[in-house]
């Protein structure tokens, strides 16, 4: 394990860590070998230079391929977006305040392209894209969320942990295209599916060539997806990752996202990752989570060959994600609607509970020996999987740094544990927890945790002042 130095720090650099540029004028030095032969041997035209946005979108501009490696090649190309990419709200709502604000003149950031993970996207004619990394003064752009995600990891090697991860999304297909339904004032939206279809095999034929569809596409850009399925509400369905890399998997979810919407609307369908959609209706993003020294020995278990039961190390992270994620809720539930799916019964978690291959419970243990793993069903499907999996390791690190011990596990109905703390009912309370946190502080950064909070906060005030259906329907006559 070889070290690093940043902002006075020494780290150590890990495998599963992406490699880090020393400055932005490695744009110019990047090979553009592998871009120029995608380009060639798939018949480019366009490429994506894209980056990841606050709320996990991709964010860039469009370039005609072959200009584009020529100006690469040339050095004539410094890849540069308006730096408020990285400080918008959904609506893309420029902040009032703040590094990306209309106090600070909105200027540019400069991108690194990743141009040695160059992708075809099949689910867009003749279509390729390149990930750049946002970079501020001379190193990865400390807001941007990738980099919030990789100080997390490196902060975790330093115990000598690395982290692996796979993604379970959840989402609900509707009939109508996007445009259909902004025509339609949102209203009277129709799922694809008009019953539960959870595990079943007989879906609409939409839904099944949606499906088809979206394996097809995944599985040409080499991203491959391990199942599809239906979920309990109508139209939902759950689309699961390979197990994998952490960064190489929060990667994957982004294009997976990209991919799906895209699907839907070419099929007159629209994809939503609203984590609760309608009333009654909540999509999760299940983040399972397994723990390996640099040899890939695993960590979780007594019994790193066969065992069941958690280590010393594996409590620790329990009981760390325990204390550290209802501080860090904005990581995993950064809108107003992100905490309407956290009900009784909904098989999203109401307590700060834990338990042995037990749903109802936030932090869910499952697998054996190798496979042990910790499922975190916290966030929702519209988080920001680099956001909510850098909240997951930095609540593991704690309670490693720590020696933390978990409460006892809980069996049964964790919904009916009294004695167990609730998980923020709010973004409003989330937020007051997050701002004050002395902890939140010490792991993230004052100046992350300031940022991340101004952009929630951003959407707790479009909500303040608008009246919704469900209030006119309430009151409009009894009041």
């Amino acid at each position: 394990m070889t070290s690093r130095r940043r902002n006075g720090r020494t780290k150590p650099t890990v495998r599963t860590a992406r490699s880090r540029a020393a400055g932005s004028s490695a744009v110019v030095a990047s090979p553009t070998g592998p871009l120029a032969r995608l380009v060639a041997t798939f018949g480019i035209e366009t490429v994506l230079l894209a980056t990841v946005d606050v709320q996990g979108r991709l964010k860039g501009k469009e370039y005609d391929a072959a200009g584009l490696v020529r100006r690469l090649r040339s050095g004539s190309l410094s890849p540069e977006m308006c730096g408020y990419v990285l400080g918008t709200d959904l609506g893309m709502t420029p902040a009032s305040s703040g590094p990306f604000s209309w106090s600070s003149g909105f200027g540019d950031i400069s991108l690194l392209p990743h141009l040695q993970q160059a992708r075809v996207l099949p689910w867009l004619p003749a279509t390729a894209l390149v990930l750049a990394e946002p970079i501020g003064g001379g190193w990865p752009h400390p807001l941007a969320p990738g980099t919030v995600l990789d100080d997390q990891l490196h902060r975790l090697a330093e115990y000598g942990v690395v982290p692996a991860v796979g993604i379970e999304t959840e989402f609900v297909l509707y009939e109508g295209s996007p445009r259909d339904a902004a025509a339609a004032g949102w209203r009277g939206l129709r799922p694809a599916a008009w019953d539960n279809r959870d595990y079943a095999l007989d879906s609409p034929g939409p839904v099944r060539e949606f499906g088809r569809r979206l394996r097809q596409v995944l599985a040409g850009a080499g991203l491959p997806v391990e199942a599809v399925k239906g979920e309990g509400a109508p139209g939902q369905v759950e689309v699961t990752v390979p197990y994998g890399e952490v960064l190489a998997a929060c990667e994957q979810h982004v294009l997976f996202k990209h991919a799906a919407k895209t699907i839907a609307d070419e099929q007159g369908m629209t994809a939503s990752f609203m984590a609760a959609p309608s009333t009654g209706v909540g999509s999760g993003l299940h983040l399972h989570v397994s723990l390996a020294d640099f040899d890939g020995r695993p960590l979780l278990a007594v019994d790193p060959q066969d065992g069941t039961e958690l280590g010393d190390l594996g409590e620790q992270a329990v009981a760390g994600l325990l204390a550290v994620l209802p501080e860090a809720a904005p990581l995993w539930a950064p809108y107003v609607n992100s905490y309407k799916r956290l009900g009784y019964h909904s098989f999203a978690p109401a307590r700060l509970t834990w338990g042995r291959d037990n749903r109802t419970c936030a932090i869910r243990v499952v697998g054996h020996g190798r496979s042990l793993r910790l499922e975190v069903r916290l966030p929702g499907a519209d988080a920001n999987p680099y956001l909510a999996l850098a909240a997951v390791f930095a609540g593991i690190r704690h309670g490693i740094e720590a020696g933390l011990k978990p409460p006892p596990a809980t069996s049964g109905d964790a919904y009916e544990t009294r004695d167990m703390s609730l998980v923020p009912r709010s973004l409003e309370e989330a937020l007051g927890f997050f701002e004050t946190s002395v902890l939140a502080g010490e792991l993230f950064g004052e100046p992350v945790v300031a940022h991340l909070a101004r952009v929630a906060r951003m959407d707790l005030d479009h909500h303040a002042t608008r009246v919704t259906d469900a209030e006119v329907e309430r009151g409009l006559v009894q009041a």
